[in-house]
């Protein structure tokens, strides 16, 4: 089974570039994958309807609980045959259909069928959430299609809005659903219902979400608007699986939750006034895939009421009518399609005579109609007996004598819409329409007689229907009447006598109405209802975000701080009490430290000055980074001192683009004394929090775990260990984070950079023709203050380098600080070779590849700005880019190298070699780990500095920054004229 749902992972992967090379054969391949499932599950057959079933399961987060589980039952076995066998069918009607992006829609359709084909397996209520929701997506990405058609979009997104939010409902039914049963194993809830408690409330959430995926009134609106969709995506995923899913759920889960209070009145209410409105609803159609969207509606709505009632004759009626649907609804859909592709149209009031042109496609139509009306010798019509049957005789279900009237009614509407479709899409004289449309060729036409021939064969072999029908139906016990028995023939009963009635009701009804379908009363709309709740929602949308965003990040952070205080805070006051007896210090440094931290966090409240604020919050890491240090964590401190050093720097570069006060508005001094409070309160909670979290350990801390096991790795630093070996994964995913924050920082910069510069004129356009540095190189000075006007050229990396000691606001051209340059010349190597000491003594003692890339940023960020970035990009020659994405290439291939060699990820060894002279040397294998991670810090350093160069470049009052190593020096070289 999980090779199943892989090969259609995989297919769904390479059809599309396939197509390139076969063309339309792609649409015949795409087919082979869900018609092996076909095959496969035949093999399986006997034995599961004998009563067994087939298990695999897969392992996710053991520790956690978590396995994908799968089974294959009688139901889940018949879901298979419906969802592969439609599915191959429909992907070979496309060879004929699709014209255009067959690639895609083939590998969208194979992808859907996997989807359909886990949800119908899963044993699990997660797996199947999984499952669910991929439906979901697999159905938008159908409806909309190219997206080039604004109904296309619109009814993708109400399709996605309704079918995912009941999802989510559905979800927290599951949660509550497992708690109360304590597994979430669907068999075992199944083998022992959960009874009381909120199982009621989970079977209220349950069935929203299966009607929503059903398109049960009132939330079947999105279902007729999905008919913009091509008729093989409306055929397959509305009509005979997607939709299903729903159904699929109830018929899952009735044996166990059928005796629970709100179930049987709402799968019966919800399912039988579904069935009656939207089979009333279809008799005004004209258009002849919205008959059989609203047609779709209403059996959905009778599969859940037979599926859902709980009795083992309305489960037979329902096995059958699940077949039976599936078979003629797919056929019809089929059979629309090809009308509109050789006709041009679907509306019935232009189609006329179709019959005698297309005799062919007519027979299968017919015979697919002549089911859904339930006609013997038909499937439908074994199914229409055993409902009938299910609900006249049914004295276990509440007022059965009214739900057979309803039930009745709506069989009777169903002749007379299925009437109405054979008639209008094939009856009458040719006309104009039918004399110009072309005779479909006959593989078109074969998918829907192999359909319409389906019903007839499973009507004729009514036996074999019999066993997948009992073969499900066996959970429940027979009826007051003895087991039912399905056959075509019962004798003169009362069921065949309501069976011919619901006949001639229907077609007195077609001939009573004919083409006037003024005539049928129209039904309240749900799709203006939508449509007011979706833009009442916008509006409300607008109105909170006017009132809310209001452009002030303090104000946001007040508010969220404020909301951190009182709801956890408010549960943390109980907690008070509890707090123990903390040590006031371990040292008497730390006192001293503390009268820092909150001398220096007071102080940045009143300041004035942007560089004082970042200076004293600087402050504040710094004395922090000193209380790591008095409390025997050298390795925290030395990062701490390292990433407050390379943070102050950073900001003080960007802070050479904004005013050096802060600007006082009208605000500041009314709400400094709130945010005062919500930021003292913030503290406190922290605190009596960290306090209680103490007091409240019962365990053993995990670093004695830790402790215990450093010696494995061969390191004598545990923080180390920790870092590059026990939670590996951990660094690889926040290395990873930190990589593309930083490009994404990059690409924010550079490219709100250029428009600016596009709005503004830009730079480059201030030059005269033939000067490429523009105004700068032509000596001119602005009367302000003799400064040079224009962007300043970007020296050569071999060419005498323009030094100056960057101060806000200051252009590049000031006075040099000799001392720093030649202090930054003597002691960028000794950096350099500071950071790889640290790099390699991290497994020993502090350090490792994050402090060491830290001191090495350190090392570039000097010479950044004694040298500007010519400067920089003479003394990296590669890429930023290529630095960091080695160095994530790096621990990644480290973490995946060991499953080449048997073992598990991200295991480390240490190696022992013996050389000449050196004697033993041990080498952990982590260690290539931790230089991917010194490689990827200096990397996101560089190009964190060719940010901060860019901005401040075009805003004209710095130099262009550097290059990040040579990520722009070949570009600026070009826009200055210069060579590289």
């Amino acid at each position: 089974m999980l090779f199943l749902l892989a090969a259609h992972a995989g297919f769904a992967a390479v059809l599309p570039r396939w197509q390139r090379r076969i063309g339309r054969t792609v649409w015949i391949v795409a087919a082979l994958v869900p018609l092996a499932v076909v095959a496969w599950a035949s093999t399986r057959a006997a034995r599961v309807l004998e009563g067994g079933e087939y298990r695999e399961s897969l392992s996710w987060a053991p520790s956690l609980g978590l396995t994908v589980d799968l089974r294959l039952d009688a139901l889940s076995l018949l879901m298979l045959w419906i969802v592969a066998g439609v599915g191959g069918l429909v992907l070979l009607y496309c060879r004929y259909y699709v014209e255009r992006d067959a690639g895609s829609r083939a590998a969208l359709l194979v992808a859907f069928a996997g989807a359909m084909a886990g949800l119908v397996l899963a044993d699990n209520l997660f797996v199947l959430y999984v499952f669910w929701e991929l439906t979901t997506v697999a159905s938008f990405l159908l409806i909309q299609g190219r997206g080039e058609k604004d109904e296309e979009r619109r009814a993708a997104r109400q399709a996605l809005l309704v079918t995912a939010a009941g999802g989510l409902v559905m979800l927290l039914g599951f949660v509550v659903l497992g708690e109360a049963a304590g597994t979430y194993r669907i068999s075992e809830i199944l083998a022992d219902p959960p009874r009381g408690g909120a199982v009621p409330a989970a079977v209220v959430l349950v069935l929203i979400g299966a009607f929503a995926k059903s398109a049960q009134m009132p939330l079947h609106g999105w279902l007729p608007a999905a008919m913009v969709a091509p008729t093989p995506v409306s055929a397959y995923l509305h009509a005979a699986a997607m939709v299903k899913a729903g159904v699929y759920l109830v018929a899952r889960l009735a044996p166990a939750l059928a005796e629970t209070g709100p179930w049987r009145p709402m799968v019966l209410g919800v399912g039988l006034t579904t069935m009656v409105l939207a089979a009333w609803r279809a008799l005004r159609a004209t258009d002849l895939k919205l008959l059989l969207a609203y047609g779709t509606v209403s059996e959905l709505g009778l599969l859940v009421a037979l599926l859902g009632a709980g009795t083992r004759t309305t489960a037979i009626a329902g096995t059958v009518m699940l077949l039976a649907h599936a078979a003629f609804k797919a056929a019809l859909f089929l059979t629309v399609g090809i009308l509109d592709h050789q006709a041009g149209t679907r509306d019935i009031r232009e189609l006329s005579g179709m019959g005698r042109r297309m005799p062919a496609l007519f027979a299968a139509a017919a015979l697919a109609t002549a089911s859904m009306a339930g006609l013997p010798p038909l499937v439908g019509y074994l199914g229409k007996e055993a409902y009938a049957e299910a609900f006249l005789h049914g004295t276990e279900l509440p007022v059965h004598g009214l739900l057979t009237v309803v039930l009745l009614t709506g069989s009777a509407l169903t002749v007379a819409y299925a009437v109405r479709f054979l008639h209008g899409a094939f009856g009458g004289r040719p006309g104009e329409v039918a004399e110009r449309a072309e005779r479909p060729e006959p593989g078109f036409v074969a998918p829907v007689a192999v359909l319409a021939g389906a019903g007839l064969v499973l009507g004729l072999g009514y036996g074999a229907t019999a066993a997948v029908a009992n073969a499900y139906a066996g959970v429940y016990p027979p009826g007051p009447h003895g087991p039912y028995e399905l056959s075509l023939w019962h004798g003169f009963t009362a069921v065949l006598g309501l069976s011919a009635l619901t006949l001639v009701l229907g077609c007195v009804l077609h001939v009573l109405l004919g083409r006037r379908v003024r005539a049928v009363p129209r039904l309240p709309e749900v799709q203006r209802v939508f449509d007011r709740v979706v833009a009442s929602v916008n509006r409300l949308a607008v109105t909170v975000a006017r009132r809310t965003q209001a452009g002030s990040l303090p104000l946001y952070l007040t508010v969220l701080l404020a909301t951190v205080v009182v709801v956890p805070g408010a549960a943390l006051v109980s907690e008070v009490p509890s707090l123990g007896s903390p040590q006031p210090w371990w040292s008497p440094v730390e006192p001293f430290l503390a009268v820092v931290v909150l001398t220096a966090a007071a102080a940045v409240v009143f300041t004035r000055h942007r560089l004082t604020g970042i200076l004293l919050a600087g402050a504040v890491g710094y004395a922090v980074a000193g209380v790591f240090l008095v409390r025997g964590a050298p390795d925290l401190a030395l990062t701490q001192f390292l990433v407050e050093t390379m943070t102050l720097v950073v900001v003080a570069l960007v802070l050479r683009r904004m005013p050096a006060r802060f600007s006082p508005g009208r605000t500041v001094n009314r709400m400094r004394s709130v945010r005062l409070v919500v930021a003292g309160a913030a503290g406190v909670l922290v605190t009596c929090f960290t306090l209680v979290a103490s007091a409240a350990r019962t365990e053993p801390p995990v670093s004695e775990g830790y402790a215990h096991h450093t010696s494995e790795t061969g390191a004598y630093n545990i923080v180390n260990a920790i870092v590059v070996d026990f939670r590996a994964l951990d660094t690889l995913g926040e290395i990873a984070v930190v990589l593309v924050a930083a490009v994404g920082t990059v690409s924010l910069v550079r490219v709100g950079g250029r428009d600016g510069a596009k709005a503004s004129g830009g730079a480059e356009d201030s030059g005269a023709a033939g000067d490429p540095s523009g105004a700068g190189n032509t000596g001119e000075t602005d009367a302000g203050g003799g400064r040079p006007r224009g962007r300043f050229p970007t020296a050569r990396w071999d060419e005498p380098v323009q030094t100056w000691l960057p101060g806000a606001g200051e252009r590049p051209g000031g006075e040099r600080s000799v001392l720093l340059e030649v202090a930054t010349r003597l002691l960028f190597p000794s950096i350099l070779v500071l950071s790889l000491f640290l790099l390699f003594s991290g497994h020993y003692r502090p350090g490792g590849g994050f402090a060491g890339g830290l001191v090495a940023g350190q090392a570039f960020v000097l010479r950044y700005l004694v040298g500007g970035r010519a400067d920089l990009g003479a003394a990296v020659r590669v890429s930023a880019s290529a630095v960091a994405g080695a160095g994530l290439l790096l621990a990644a291939g480290v973490a995946l190298l060991p499953l080449l060699l048997g073992g598990a990820p991200l295991e480390g060894t240490v190696l022992t070699f013996r050389p000449p002279v050196l004697g033993e040397v041990k080498l952990a294998t982590s260690l290539f780990f931790d230089i991917g991670v010194y490689l990827l810090v200096i990397g996101a350093t560089l190009q964190l500095l060719s940010a901060v160069g860019v901005s401040l470049s075009l805003d004209g009052t710095a130099s262009d920054g550097p290059t990040a190593a040579g990520d722009d020096e070949e570009e600026d070289a070009k826009k200055e004229g210069s060579p590289r």
